[in-house]
């Protein structure tokens, strides 16, 4: 009935404020507390589709990445990891300690927690053909990379209080062997399609992107590697050897991820207690902050000098979402019964609701201000 309703108002959605993303997480919010049956939500559920969700939008993005275009952009994406997510981390930390009062070690997990960015509650606005390149390219790359590189930090913190089951240099390895992964399985399965005596027709060909995704996710499984940036990567690979997958591929990933989005935000919202919107205020403050402070300021010094325009600058300071990573690490603190883990977890909860209701709603506001720009 929801995802029927979705349909029906999608087209009212691409040109207003309303968002898919909000109906589905007030609907899992409102039959979870009506009593529905099928509503009482479930953790490990929520886990296996925010997973599921992130691998699939992960392939997707990679599959946009033009490696010509990223060769003159590069630098952009590459100053928003390397400088703007450790400056995210300590602002977010310090609002933790500062507004919601808690202790160091638990802040910073909530700032590595918090760090990444979700693409997919911008999708009105990297899926815009209007939208400058590069900053398409930005937004895409730095929220493509920005969960593997938070993981380490994040089992590394559990680590040092006994919380986790990986060590840091074990995360770090997962990182880089994730990326191993994705180029060797994704430049083999192009080898194989190019062989003499290889045919694909054209009503199998946007399934071999869906293999490639199911044999890098069972590798990244079976080896302990990581899922989400072997996905990115190799969706990057291919979309370098083989141009045409991004379009091939189009019509099936992108009803797929749309799906497993929605459900993962349908269970997500069954799963928010009434509790935690009930809370101090001062939860309310610190995840405000998260969106209003901490990204713009992260963006600020990241790109400071770069050649950037105010207009795009603008859109990639509002434009850090926060999403299906940070509630994957959120039920991975809470899994690991690490010290306030359920307050670590409120926290990442409600600074990702905000946020969800934030984004998925001027994503389309910003590409349209970028189309009367362009018009002008």
């Amino acid at each position: 009935m929801t995802l029927l309703l979705a349909v029906v108002l999608s087209a009212l959605a691409e040109r207003s404020v309303l968002s898919t993303s909000v109906l589905f997480l007030a609907v899992g919010f409102g039959a979870a507390r009506a009593g529905v049956p099928g509503f009482s939500g479930d953790a490990h559920m929520l886990s296996t589709f925010a997973e599921l969700a992130l691998f699939s939008i992960l392939i997707n993005d990679g599959l946009r990445v033009r490696t010509d275009e990223l060769r003159q952009t590069w630098h952009l994406p590459g100053r928003a990891l390397i400088l703007g997510l450790p400056v995210t981390l300590a602002v977010t930390a310090v609002l933790a300690h500062a507004i919601a009062g808690l202790a160091w070690w638990p802040s910073l997990l909530v700032g590595a927690a918090l760090s990444p960015t979700d693409p997919v509650f911008a999708s009105a606005l990297i899926g815009a053909e209007h939208v400058p390149v590069r900053l398409r390219r930005l937004l895409n790359v730095e929220s493509g990379l920005n969960d593997g590189l938070a993981l380490p930090i994040v089992l590394g913190l559990l680590s040092m209080h006994g919380a986790a089951r990986a060590t840091p240099a074990q995360a770090v390895a997962e990182v880089a062997g994730g990326v191993v992964l994705g180029v060797v399985v994704a430049w083999l399965a192009v080898r194989l399609v190019r062989l003499p005596f290889i045919a694909v027709t054209h009503q199998y060909a946007p399934l071999g992107v869906v293999a490639v995704a199911l044999i890098v996710f069972s590798l990244s499984k079976l080896t302990h590697m990581n899922e989400f940036v072997s996905a990115f990567v190799a969706a990057v690979t291919l979309a370098h050897l083989v141009p045409r997958a991004r379009e091939t591929f189009a019509p099936v990933g992108e009803p797929v991820s749309e799906t497993l989005k929605l459900a993962a935000l349908l269970i997500f919202g069954a799963l928010l207690p009434p509790e935690l919107l009930r809370g101090p205020a001062a939860n309310y403050v610190f995840a405000f902050l998260v969106i209003l402070l901490a990204r713009p300021v992260a963006i600020g010094l990241a790109l400071f000098g770069s050649e950037l325009p105010r207009q795009e600058w603008l859109t990639a300071a509002w434009f850090g979402p926060k999403g299906f990573a940070s509630i994957f690490f959120g039920l991975l603190i809470l899994r690991s019964g690490a010290e306030q883990a359920d307050r670590i977890f409120d926290l990442l909860a409600l600074a990702v609701t905000v946020s969800v209701l934030a984004h998925s709603s001027t994503d389309v506001l910003f590409a349209r201000w970028f189309r009367q720009a362009t018009a002008a």
